[in-house]
């Protein structure tokens, strides 16, 4: 798992990102984790998540972003959506906001290219998101580098690391239906 140049490295939460930030550390690569996640609803457990991927960055000496919470742009662009499975076209949309904005931040300022921990967990689709990241990368001019996060002893890392670092691990991918009265 090597990439060259400055790379930003697109975290969901900790628990999907442990494996790949402790290996990305360890190879001396240079990298920054962002958050930006703002399809993660109610606010309260964004900010969980964000703290833990905080501690998580600490806990390595990785640098951290954290990117304004958009929730209501997220709304508006998977808006008739809600009830999409997860793996659905609201997931692809979802990947494609925030992968663009990350890559618009990174030629903002100064990194070479964007990964991503997007695809790690098993309730989401690899290529899927593979195919929305290179869709922002065509449109942005940044490159994507995929990280392997599954494979290759990643996964039985990622579950060592949960435990052994205490990490929170939510229940749901980070958004949540609305119901009749708009409300979570």
């Amino acid at each position: 798992m090597t990439a060259n140049g400055r790379i930003l490295l697109l975290s969901c939460c900790a628990p999907c990102s442990c494996a790949v930030v402790k290996t990305l550390a360890e190879q001396h690569t240079d990298f920054a984790v962002v958050f930006y996640n703002p399809n993660i609803r109610p606010l309260a457990e964004y900010q969980k998540r964000c703290a833990e991927n905080k501690r998580l960055c600490a806990q390595y000496g990785v640098d951290f972003i954290e990117l304004e919470y958009d929730n209501e742009r997220w709304c508006q662009l998977t808006k008739g959506l809600e009830n999409e499975p997860e793996r659905g076209k609201r997931c692809s949309i979802c990947f494609y906001m925030r992968l663009e904005r990350v890559m618009k931040y990174a030629k903002a300022n100064g990194y070479d290219a964007v990964a991503s921990v997007l695809g790690v967990s098993r309730y989401k689709n690899l290529a899927q998101v593979q195919e929305m990241a290179h869709k922002a990368a065509a449109a942005t001019g940044v490159p994507y580098v995929e990280i392997e996060g599954r494979k290759n002893g990643m996964q039985e890392l990622r579950m060592r690391l949960i435990k052994e670092l205490d990490l929170y691990s939510q229940k749901y991918c980070g958004c949540k239906p609305l119901n009749e009265k708009g409300e979570e």
